[in-house]
């Protein structure tokens, strides 16, 4: 893949729209991109599983990456016509003002802006205080609710996602769109089931789109009761800490300096010996690596490692900017990175290592 094919695949993914619980489009993308390479299956919830056979049937290695984004849905619309909205994921009420949305409707896109009382008119106790999401609305444009809704075709219960769209940035290493949480994982174990391709591989891999991470790490677990995982690999992005104001000890990885291998997160404590051996691999190839650890936020390890009996896990993040925001940033080096560690460990992932990771 060029360096064009590759930047319309990440455009392709992270343009689509997909809040939890409205994944389609992003399954869609996904099952376009594995067509001819992988067997494809679903669960019940959504979850799209692609499976790569290689030597072996075992060990099976689930490499995960959580379909959805953070957004909104409509709760209500009001008799002037503007939308009350509630988030869906974690959102901090900060960054929403005056950002552009897509409310997704049976008729088709809406778009709208987010809005407050404006600040001219605010008295001076109210422009000391971050306004909340409650005093927020969607303005679509509607001169009043009947053109809200039997015009513009807006319901209650309507997904609403940024408008905010993939572009890279004027030094070409650096890229910025909506929803790198989590299609970059996404897109890492299609590019890994595309590096595969032609191995025999001693185990066969699963890369799995799951549905709702944000509300709760839902997809994780359906869709590890399908695959019945012996390890797990989720691919997330990282807390890049390389921003004006971020301490070291608060953010540990960089942006540009290599992926992350999580020691810590808040939902897992990896498998000590699949993390050595994520660096390890890391260390014999020359990949860039960064030790990071995240004591709050989950990731879908926290529900693969609990399946049945328990799984080894460990969590691989690509360091990104601006998380759970209308806009992210990462590096393209670090993507091109982070396919290549889990390519290698999967690789390494035969029977004996797998078996040696519960050798308690």
């Amino acid at each position: 893949m060029n360096r064009d094919e590759r930047l319309a695949f990440l455009r392709r993914l992270t343009d689509a729209p997909g809040i939890s619980g409205f994944e389609g489009e992003v399954r869609t993308v996904i099952r376009e991109e594995v067509k001819g390479l992988a067997e494809v299956s679903f669960d019940g919830l959504g979850s799209i599983i692609a499976k790569k056979r290689g030597a072996s049937d075992e060990p099976r290695v689930m490499i995960a990456g959580h379909m959805d984004e953070i957004g909104f849905m409509v709760s209500k619309i009001t008799k002037e016509g503007f939308l009350k909205f509630q988030p869906i994921g974690g959102w901090w009420d900060n960054v929403l003002l005056a950002q552009r949305v897509l409310v997704k409707t049976a008729k088709g896109d809406v778009p709208g802006v987010i809005g407050s009382k404006p600040p001219h008119i605010l008295s001076d106790e109210e422009k000391s205080k971050v306004v909340k999401r409650k005093d927020m609305f969607i303005d679509i444009g509607a001169s009043d609710e009947n053109e809200a809704t039997e015009v513009l075709g807006v319901r209650p219960g309507d997904p609403v996602v940024p408008d905010s769209r993939f572009q890279v940035m004027a030094s070409g290493k650096l890229v910025m769109a909506k929803a790198w949480d989590d299609r970059v994982g996404v897109a890492v174990f299609i590019d890994v089931i595309r590096a595969l391709q032609n191995e025999d591989h001693p185990n066969t891999v699963y890369g799995v789109g799951t549905v709702q991470e944000e509300v709760g790490l839902r997809g994780a677990k359906t869709a590890s009761d399908i695959v019945n995982p012996q390890v797990g690999l989720a691919i997330d992005v990282d807390l890049a800490g390389d921003t004006p104001g971020v301490d070291d000890a608060e953010a540990m990885t960089k942006v540009g300096k290599g992926p992350g291998i999580l020691v810590l997160d808040g939902s897992n404590i990896p498998n000590r010996r699949l993390v050595e051996l994520c660096v390890e691999t890391a260390r014999s190839l020359d990949i860039p690596f960064q030790y990071s650890a995240m004591a709050r936020g989950g990731t879908d390890a926290g529900r693969i490692h609990l399946h049945a009996g328990g799984v080894p896990c460990v969590v691989i993040g690509v360091p990104t900017r601006y998380i759970h925001s209308h806009t992210g940033i990462l590096s393209l080096e670090d993507y091109d990175n982070a396919v290549k560690l889990v390519t290698a460990v999967v690789r390494r992932l035969d029977s004996a290592t797998v078996a040696s990771l519960t050798d308690f």
